[in-house]
């Protein structure tokens, strides 16, 4: 144990200190100098307030915000720009959601980040409330796209999509009405919108949207391991405690990860059929120190499919190689399995439990990871008996896609 708990502590310390990686980038301060540093690209899902930064030939690490920088972007990748914006802060919500057609809007200092650039650009923000866009037109200040779902009667709920005609009044190239009745407000779409009316007016346009699309990832990966189990069955009230002891056992497992297409893909959901047994034999003295005493033998034959749910966070330590933390819920299927203690022939019924993982993963094909789990009973109705199932696993993966 001691040696899994320093494997375990070494990973997660290699964890702690790993880093996304800065990418070369620039940012233009409030007196407009540009500055060409390298940026620490958190691949944000809801857009920044500040971020960190280091030049090419020093280590240290500074911090800007949006008080002090007009405009940053990383190449190759995502371009933000502060502006001064009214922002529609209604609820998208139903439980809290407006019955007033037209949009809440306050004033804010935003990093709007760039879709589309070019005689009409396509802005993006969103936070916790939802996606919004904007747009402006031959460098005006950027204007809200109006859209907002607003409470009717009954549960049901409007739309009030005002930024088709907003696009119709303002982007008077190639665009017509019965385009825009079929698009939707998404990245998707209005970045198409707008790529047409800049192509249509002869102007360059630069598309940020396809660097900024990252689609979610699906892996399949074969999982096979070791799990060093033991477990404990006891009664107080008969004196009786047997510890069936440590089990090294196989394991196999079949993973079905999806990576979330934000945030550098460092988060994950996983879930993973697994295989496992534990079988031992014990002879135990049941009143152990009483004048009473006697001996017993006992056994286990315990199989199940475990079915781990959870959630895995990636650190990345360059290109090809990343840590990984990881936690699930598991459902314990058990399969036939048997105990006796005792005169007892008692049958198993496994409960869930947690697992918590720590792992390495290479050129994403090749992994390792320590899985340990929360304490899992597996027997239950039998008066007083308990019982106290626990495994540590050794992992190794092998990603087929």
């Amino acid at each position: 144990m001691k040696k899994i708990s320093l494997l375990a502590g070494l990973l997660v310390s290699g964890m702690y200190f790993a880093q996304i990686k800065f990418e070369k980038g620039y940012f233009i301060d409030n007196s407009g100098e540009k500055k060409i540093v390298l940026i620490k690209d958190m691949g944000w899902k809801n857009n920044p307030v500040d971020f960190e930064y280091k030049s090419e030939n020093s280590s240290d690490i500074q911090k800007a915000n949006i008080n002090n920088v007009k405009e940053f972007g990383i190449d190759e990748g995502a371009k933000y720009v502060r502006a001064k914006v009214m922002l529609d802060v209604s609820s998208k919500d139903l439980a809290s959601m407006s019955d007033n057609r037209e949009p809440e809007l306050k004033e804010n200092t935003l990093f709007l980040k760039y879709i589309i650039d070019g005689k009409a650009d396509l802005l993006f923000y969103e936070n916790g409330n939802g996606q919004k866009f904007f747009y402006s037109s031959e460098n005006s200040d950027p204007q809200p796209l109006i859209y907002k779902p607003y409470y009717v009667a009954d549960s049901s709920i409007g739309y009030n999509e005002d930024y088709k005609k907003q696009i119709l009044e303002n982007l008077k190239c190639g665009i017509d009405s019965k385009q825009l009745n079929h698009i939707t407000y998404s990245k998707k779409d209005l970045a198409k919108v707008f790529t047409q009316y800049n192509n249509c007016s002869g102007a360059e346009v630069i598309n940020y949207g396809k660097s900024d699309t990252k689609k979610a990832l699906f892996h399949l990966s074969i999982r096979p391991g070791i799990n060093s189990s033991s477990l404990t069955a006891e009664d107080p009230t008969q004196y009786i405690e047997t510890k069936f002891g440590n089990s090294t056992t196989f394991r196999i497992g079949v993973e079905f990860e999806y990576v979330l297409p934000f945030n550098k893909n460092k988060w994950a959901f996983f879930i993973e059929p697994t295989y496992q047994y534990y079988k031992k034999e014990s002879k135990t003295v049941a009143a152990e120190g009483w004048n009473f005493n006697y001996n017993y033998d006992a056994n286990v034959d315990y199989k199940s499919i475990e079915l781990p749910i959870g959630l895995r966070h990636y650190f990345f330590l360059n290109d090809k190689s990343k840590l990984f933390l990881n936690a699930a819920y598991v459902m314990d299927f058990k399969m036939k399995s048997s105990m006796k203690l005792q005169f007892n022939d008692m049958d198993i019924e496994s409960r869930n439990n947690f697992v918590f993982g720590a792992g390495y993963k290479y050129n994403d094909r090749f992994s390792a990871e320590v899985r340990i789990g929360t304490s899992r009973k597996i027997i239950s109705g039998y008066g007083n008996f308990n019982s106290d199932y626990k495994t540590v696993s050794f992992i190794l993966g092998y990603t087929l896609f």
